[in-house]
């Protein structure tokens, strides 16, 4: 009777001892969740700092602590590689610009002089994959310039979208029908003003109108409307270019905004790939947003601004 009146107390002495110990690697762990989660919202910039009474619980975070380094010099490596990625493409695009240009002029003065009817064929020839060089130099200069910019705000302005692309049309007349395309264009009856920035929107519209003369079938077709925004209730200017295609299951929708995506391999003359990717990039610095979609054969890209 003695022993069990002396074992009682003693387990219910281990017992508090145990539940106390528990409570504090509870404690413990509570604590490195909340440090955890600060450091994920700064984006794993710092380490956890936490006092910890549990010598399991204070190894553990100092396991923690050494793959948040080590991780976060990833991310610096990273970023330090993919600035000197982008120094070096506006370095080469920029060394090539010079010479090619003096290539083409070059050869645009050879073209003034007389020649034989085999000597006019091959400066032709010359000429056009001097421009198309050009085409592609532009691209990645172009590319190295709004990614360099990093996340700087564009500088937007109120702009009728319908009157700027009614303009944009007719400046491009010329070039529509003479790879005979028939555009069937839808505006409102009222102007549409957008916060935008206009020579942002010329390079949108050239990219797309680019795409358009290499790619359509028989036309395309370009509506512009008002919506609300279902999340916001804000009033949103929707743009929609299409055009027919002749082979749309071979197109990756899902891929065609990626650097050097190209639906058709071998139609790749003048051009890096990179005209779409430009295009939604720039709609993004006008916080504005940009996708494609495939329907009844047709190509569309939508812009919501």
């Amino acid at each position: 009777m003695k022993v069990l009146l002396f074992t009682v107390p003693v387990l219910l002495i281990i017992i508090i001892i145990l539940l106390a110990r528990i409570a504090i690697i509870k404690g413990n762990i509570r604590q490195v969740t909340r440090e955890l989660k600060k450091t994920r919202d700064e984006s794993y910039n710092r380490q956890l700092r936490v006092s910890l009474l549990d010598k399991d619980v204070e190894k553990l975070a100092a396991e923690i602590n050494g793959n948040l380094e080590y991780q976060n010099n990833l991310k610096l490596e990273t970023q330090r590689t993919r600035r000197q990625l982008e120094q070096s493409i506006s370095d080469i695009a920029h060394d090539l610009r010079t010479p090619l240009t003096v290539v083409k002029g070059n050869l645009q003065m050879l073209d003034k002089e007389p020649l034989s009817e085999k000597g006019r064929s091959y400066l032709d020839i010359s000429i056009k994959k001097a421009e198309d060089l050009k085409g592609m130099v532009d691209e990645f200069f172009e590319l190295s310039l709004l990614e360099s910019s990093g996340s700087s705000p564009a500088e937007l302005s109120s702009i009728d979208i319908v009157a700027f692309l009614a303009q944009f049309i007719v400046e491009n007349e010329t070039l529509i029908r003479e790879v005979g395309l028939t555009p069937e264009i839808t505006f409102p009856e009222k102007s549409i003003f957008i916060n935008a920035n206009r020579e942002m929107l010329i390079r949108v519209f050239n990219n797309l109108i680019g795409n358009i003369l290499k790619y359509a079938k028989d036309g395309f077709f370009l509506i512009v409307e008002e919506k609300a925004d279902e999340g916001t209730g804000k009033n949103l200017c929707h743009i929609r270019v299409g055009n027919k295609v002749e082979a749309p299951q071979a197109i990756d929708i899902d891929h065609i905004f990626d650097r050097t995506y190209r639906a058709d391999k071998t139609r790749s003359a003048g051009s890096a790939g990179l005209g779409l990717y430009i295009a939604r990039l720039l709609v993004e610095k006008q916080k504005g947003s940009m996708t494609a979609s495939i329907e009844n054969d047709c190509l569309n890209f939508d812009i919501y601004i």
